[in-house]
């Protein structure tokens, strides 16, 4: 089993070395989202454990010690915070790429947790998902797997960013179930005071039909005087992967 992918051309941290954490066969995570580019979750987890050894990932990451990357970032087939040894993980592809900041995109439906925030703090960029402004919306788009508010993720986020010596970022994906709450979402990515907002809409295969690019700036209004990046306005690095087989079945072209 590889746990390391790419290097992948992403919109948000140019040429980013994936890595993964959780690297199941197929996708496993606490939320169901609607526009999941690796399809439904046939197998929830909403409990940590162990998927990855730190010494595989260490060997693993000896292959990359010259890659030309502007990032790591921790991503893949679930969500990373369910790696119970995240922390060792992290540290281990600091050893190995200590030149190369290391990122994580998270659901944020464990954030809430003192130890994964104590995880989350070994990280150089922290890039956390909020799709909505109230529960109806929430459940709609990203159905939990267990029972979790919006309050509670926007407050436990809160907490976790006061404390958070690095880089602390929120993406909110818009569809047509969210776009009218643009405002509200704002508000709320507001109270955060994140170093910066992306702005996306699914550009990869999924169930549901992406936003148009000018429905996209339109909802960017919303966030005047946050630093803010809108999928459509930022165009990826050229990138050639080292595995492409293994970087395809975490990321499937664009439509």
């Amino acid at each position: 089993m590889r746990y390391v992918y790419g290097p992948v051309p992403s919109w948000r941290l140019g040429k980013s070395l994936g890595v993964d954490p959780v690297s199941t066969p197929i996708r496993t995570c606490s939320f169901d989202c609607v526009y999941c580019q690796l399809g439904p979750a046939i197998e929830p987890l909403t409990e940590r454990q162990v998927f990855v050894e730190a010494n595989d990932l260490d060997f693993q990451l000896k292959e990359f010690k010259d890659v030309q990357a502007d990032t790591v970032t921790f991503s893949g087939m679930a969500e990373p915070t369910l790696a119970l040894n995240l922390a060792k993980l992290v540290k281990v592809t600091k050893r190995n790429l200590p030149h190369i900041p290391v990122a994580i995109l998270t659901n944020s439906s464990l954030i809430s947790r003192k130890d994964v925030q104590n995880d989350l703090s070994f990280f150089d960029i922290v890039i956390a998902k909020l799709d909505a402004s109230n529960d109806e919306t929430f459940t709609r788009m990203n159905r939990p797997r267990f029972p979790i508010t919006i309050n509670e993720i926007v407050e436990s986020l809160g907490v976790f960013k006061e404390h958070f010596p690095g880089s602390f970022r929120i993406q909110m994906m818009f569809l047509k179930e969210n776009q009218h709450l643009a405002k509200e979402m704002a508000a709320l990515a507001r109270s955060l005071s994140p170093d910066l907002v992306y702005l996306n809409t699914p550009l990869r295969p999924c169930e549901v039909t992406p936003l148009s690019k000018e429905t996209m700036n339109d909802i960017a209004t919303a966030f005047e005087g946050m630093k803010v990046s809108n999928v459509y306005n930022t165009l990826p690095p050229a990138v050639d992967p080292v595995n492409h087989r293994e970087t395809l079945r975490r990321r499937p072209p664009k439509k």
